[in-house]
């Protein structure tokens, strides 16, 4: 990722399980997974910069 770009956290379903990413776009889950994955939330992740 590049520095201070924005990073969300997503929360998918993939075969029935649950799963925690973080990601700075919703497009690379979809790249990942393809359609299958649902797509539950999605938060933006606020990083302090130090």
């Amino acid at each position: 990722m590049r520095c201070g770009s924005k990073c969300f956290i997503v929360e998918i379903e993939v075969g029935g399980e649950k799963q925690t990413k973080s990601v700075t776009a919703r497009k690379t889950i979809r790249g990942s997974y393809g359609t299958k994955a649902h797509i539950l939330s999605v938060i933006e992740d606020k990083k302090k910069n130090l």
